[in-house]
C-alpha cells in the first residue's frame, strides 16, 4: 500500500509480509530514499544490515535508516513502514520525532521489543494506517502524517526505555549526543577528527569523551572512524569503485593512508577485503 502526495513529492509505503521484501541502497533502490520501521512479527529471524548479520528478535522493532541496505531471512514475517524526507522529516520539529530523533540517529543498529500489551497497541494502529491509506480525501496526507507521528514516539518511548538509564543521560546531554550522532552523518567525509564536532557543539573533545562513556563503551572518535569503515564497507560491497576512488570520496588525500586506515580498523587491506567480498560471492 501506497500514498503519494503530489504536492511535496512525498511517499508513505505499508509493506505487510511481503516475500520479496528487502533494500538495496547503492544500486537497485539507490533513487528510494526511504526510512524504513521494521516490525518483526513472527519468530527470531536473521537480518543482514550492509552486509552484517543480526538477530531480528521475535516482537521487536527495528528502524532503518535511508543508506542502509538489508535483507530478512523471513521477510514474510515482516510490517515495515517506509517513508522519505519529503513526507516527514523536518529538522527543526520535536527532536524526539524528527528523522534525527533518537530511534534515527543511533550508530548502531536499535532492536526494539514490544511486549504483549503493545503489540495489541500496535496492530490497533496498524489498522488505522490501512483505513487511512484506503480513504482517500483532502485530508488523507495529513492523517497519514499525524499516525507516523503517533508511531514514532511510540516507539522513541520504548527505545528510550530499554537503553537509555536517565540517571546517567538526562535530556541536555541526549540532545548532545544526537546532534553529534547527525554532524557526523553530514561531515564524516571531510572530518574524520573530534575536534571539529566539539568545537560546532562548543565543547571540548574531553567533555565529550566523558559523555559518550555514560552512554556507551565507544569513544567520539570510535563513531567517528566506524562511520567512514562502514561507509567505505558499503562501497566495496555495493559497487566497482576501486580503493582510491572510494579514499578521495571519504576525504583521503592519500590512497596508501586510506589503506593503512583501513587495515587498523578491519585487519584487512582493502585488496584482501575486496577478494573475502569475491570468495563469499
Amino acid at each position: 500500500m501506497i500514498f503519494k502526495d503530489p504536492a511535496v513529492g512525498g511517499e508513505l509505503m505499508l509493506v505487510m509480509h511481503e516475500p520479496q521484501f528487502d533494500r538495496y541502497f547503492f544500486t537497485r533502490d539507490s533513487k528510494l530514499q526511504y526510512l524504513t520501521i521494521a516490525w518483526n512479527t513472527g519468530a527470531a529471524q536473521q537480518v543482514v544490515i550492509d552486509e552484517v548479520t543480526c538477530t531480528f528478535p521475535a516482537n521487536s522493532i527495528l528502524p532503518l535508516v535511508i543508506n542502509q541496505s538489508f535483507r530478512f531471512e523471513r521477510p514474510e514475517d515482516i510490517i515495515a513502514w517506509q517513508f522519505n524526507r519529503d513526507f516527514y522529516c523536518i529538522i527543526d520539529h520535536d527532536k524526539e520525532v524528527s528523522c534525527v530523533g533518537f530511534i534515527f540517529g543511533a550508530s548502531e543498529p536499535l532492536f526494539i521489543y514490544i511486549d504483549g500489551e503493545e503489540q495489541q497497541k500496535m496492530k490497533a494502529l496498524l489498522e488505522v494506517f490501512k483505513d487511512e491509506l484506503e480513504d482517500a480525501d483532502e485530508i488523507q496526507a495529513t492523517m497519514l502524517r499525524t499516525l507516523l507521528v503517533r508511531l514514532i514516539i511510540k516507539i522513541t518511548r520504548l527505545a528510550k526505555k530499554q537503553y537509555i538509564d536517565p540517571e546517567k543521560i538526562n535530556a541536555t546531554k541526549l540532545d548532545i549526543i544526537r546532534h553529534f550522532t547527525l554532524m557526523v552523518e553530514e561531515h564524516y567525509k571531510q572530518q574524520h577528527q573530534v575536534q571539529f564536532y566539539a568545537n560546532a557543539l562548543n565543547k571540548s573533545p574531553k567533555t565529550l569523551s566523558n559523555l559518550f562513556a555514560l552512554y556507551n563503551q565507544r569513544s567520539p572518535l570510535q563513531i567517528i572512524q566506524e562511520r567512514i569503515i562502514q561507509e567505505a564497507k558499503r562501497l566495496f560491497y555495493y559497487t566497482d569503485k576501486s580503493a582510491k576512488e572510494i579514499a578521495l570520496e571519504l576525504g583521503f588525500e592519500d590512497a596508501g593512508h586510506f589503506s593503512r586506515f583501513f587495515k587498523n580498523q578491519t585487519a584487512l587491506s582493502p585488496s584482501d577485503f575486496k577478494k573475502s567480498i569475491q570468495t563469499r560471492a
